[in-house]
């Protein structure tokens, strides 16, 4: 596969985004392409990036001061002080609104990455360049950054949209099938979202996908930049459509923040496990026809990973469960916003429950 090249384009931005092999030896001439100069680099990057990716990346960089920040990526440690240490580094070698920022790592390091950015200075230049399935099909586009606190996941943050996105389809293979299962999680979502065609493409190839065999895992990432392209340019802001984009994450991010972010279950697993239980709950209240009902069902369940919430949580766990959901942002008056499913590539976003009928729902899928 070539080089494969996006634009996406929002109110406050227009950056590309690029996908292909061996992109990151080519990052200077992706920098001249895309027209983003810069004098100093603060490259923060995840401590689990096998260390030559980032010899490469400081290597082939056109700055004429490049410094490194190490970043051990954990939902636990994507907080404040995360931040301010990175801010302390931008501070002791007086960067200024015209130098950059570059995060080498997955979801977590953008993020984090991302929001020191677009508080330093009120603002200065930001390069994604993400490392895991995950950021390359969801995290690393939009815009979105931020860090959790005791409250939930993900409530004190920024839009900020990159300068650059550039994922290295070579970094996945050096990742555990885990993080592949991970990132599948939010090619799912946007197969939901978009409808039948991307859907049953994944039925027919997700094991090739998994496998990261060629053409599949291309078609799979480049389909998945396309979705959110198209929904991120018209509400870059969350203001109404992109809402969708958030399919399954109500729950999941309840059960992240339940577990206290454990080893136990990481992000993607708790979106797919977010799904299935939307999927669900969907089916409990006659919204979803029982055909693709059972079509979602039985793809997640093919996945072979432990989503049963029994596995999880017991009945004792519902109070913790309902706090978060109640806590999430999308939440806006008494009730819980949901984001369900109608069917495939219809999905309601303006759907609000009260706690009891939530309540009833955990009841009935948890057996102790």
């Amino acid at each position: 596969m070539r080089k494969t090249k996006l634009i996406i384009k929002t109110k406050s931005k227009k950056y590309p985004i690029i996908i292909g092999p061996n992109v990151i030896g080519d990052i200077n001439n992706i920098l001249k392409f895309s027209k983003t100069y810069f004098e100093k680099a603060l490259i923060i990057y995840d401590t689990k990036v096998p260390k030559k990716k980032l010899f490469i990346l400081k290597k082939k960089i056109n700055s004429n001061k490049t410094i490194v920040h190490s970043f051990k990526a954990s939902e636990k440690n994507k907080n404040f002080k995360s931040i301010n240490s990175i801010l302390n580094k931008l501070f002791k070698f007086n960067f200024n609104r015209n130098d950059c920022i570059i995060s080498l790592g997955g979801g977590i390091t953008g993020d984090v990455s991302g929001f020191a950015a677009s508080i330093y200075k009120r603002g200065i230049k930001f390069i994604n360049i993400p490392t895991t399935l995950l950021a390359q099909v969801d995290s690393s586009i939009g815009g979105k950054t931020g860090v959790n606190n005791k409250y939930g996941k993900n409530l004190i943050g920024s839009f900020m949209q990159p300068d650059l996105v550039v994922s290295d389809i070579n970094n996945l293979k050096s990742l555990p099938k885990r993080e592949i299962i991970c990132g599948y999680g939010e090619i799912l979502k946007h197969s939901i979202i978009n409808g039948y065609g991307t859907f049953n493409y994944l039925k027919k190839n997700f094991h090739k996908i998994i496998k990261l065999k060629s053409p599949f895992i291309e078609k799979a990432i480049l389909d998945s930049c396309k979705i959110k392209k198209k929904i991120v340019e018209k509400d870059e802001k969350e203001k109404d459509l992109r809402k969708i984009l958030n399919l399954g994450h109500s729950f999941a991010h309840a059960y992240e923040a339940s577990l206290s972010y454990s080893k136990k279950l990481n992000h993607g697993e708790a979106v797919i496990l977010g799904i299935k239980s939307a999927t669900k709950f969907s089916f409990q209240n006659n919204i979803i026809n029982k055909k693709d009902y059972n079509q979602i069902i039985n793809h997640i369940n093919n996945l072979n990973i432990n989503t049963d919430l029994n596995n999880y949580f017991r009945k004792k766990d519902i109070n913790i469960l309902i706090k978060y959901m109640k806590s999430d942002k999308k939440n806006n008056s008494t009730k819980i916003n949901l984001i369900l499913i109608k069917s495939v590539g219809k999905i309601l976003i303006k759907m609000k429950f009260n706690e009891l009928k939530i309540r009833k729902f955990f009841a009935r899928e948890l057996i102790y």
